[in-house]
């Protein structure tokens, strides 16, 4: 029988930093194309909740870690734990991280910055490099390919205030990007990252302030709303699969239009 372009039947896809929001987005898309999937977050019981969730979109085997990606032993041990379960990992979502806006930037604290980047940055370092060492170490074995994908963001390309230890830890993810992608292809390994726009989630609330953020993204977005994790799902498949074989080192911007509409 012909394999679908996107099927994930037998492939095992880990996301860090997915019980929720765009992590959890990233995974669903996944099992809807019946892939393995594991979820990697700090709360047990928000982990098992997202597992649900997940195999009643037609996700096949589930695992979760606790895990907080800004301690390099868990985050070592924990790959090790899901290989262990799993027996592969084929792709790699690392989401992990927390958005935190200082008044400007010259009132911005060291433990902000560190703070900040211990998770941003540094979490992805340590997730991507034991991905990176599984994948290579799989092909040196004779078992070749993968697909590492990687969280960006818009403040990437904007000037942001108050912003700049957030975009800073994203414009260094993207820069890794392209040098793993360059490194790793001879193992068909392959290396991207997605860059969404406003992404509502459950964080977003149902304040009076929360739909004023709302409607301002709504009127600066061309496709006139803003994303909803469902929207990462495509995305997701797409980078996890097949049909991105050929698709490496690149920044998929995931934004309804907003970075091109400008203003």
């Amino acid at each position: 029988m012909t394999r679908n372009l996107f099927d994930l039947n037998g492939r095992v896809v880990l996301a860090a930093g997915a019980n929720s929001g765009i992590g959890l987005g990233f995974l669903m898309g996944c099992a809807r194309q019946g892939a393995d999937v594991v979820v990697w977050g700090r709360r047990a019981d928000r982990n098992e909740e997202a597992l649900e969730k997940l195999q009643a979109a037609g996700a096949g085997k589930v695992h979760h870690e606790c895990v907080d990606v800004a301690d390099e032993r868990a985050v070592i041990e924990a790959f090790e734990s899901t290989v262990d379960t799993m027996g592969r990992v084929d792709c790699l979502f690392a989401n992990a991280g927390f958005s935190q806006k200082a008044p400007s930037f010259p009132d911005m604290t060291s433990e902000m910055w560190h703070s900040l980047l211990n998770v941003n940055l540094h979490g992805a370092f340590y997730t991507l490099r034991e991905a990176s060492r599984h994948m290579r170490s799989r092909a040196e074995n004779g078992d070749p390919g993968g697909s590492i994908v990687v969280c960006g963001s818009l403040s990437m390309f904007y000037g942001l205030p108050g912003m700049e230890h957030y975009a800073g830890a994203k414009g260094a993810l993207g820069a890794m990007v392209k040098g793993m992608a360059v490194e790793l292809g001879q193992y068909d390994i392959r290396v991207n990252m997605i860059a969404p726009g406003f992404i509502m989630t459950e964080m977003t609330g149902q304040s009076d302030q929360a739909q004023k953020i709302i409607e301002h993204f709504s009127s600066i977005t061309p496709l006139g709303r803003p994303g909803n994790p469902e929207d990462i799902e495509g995305p997701a498949a797409y980078l996890a699969s097949d049909a991105s074989r050929f698709h490496t080192g690149d920044i998929l911007v995931v934004d309804g239009g907003r970075i091109v509409k400008g203003g």
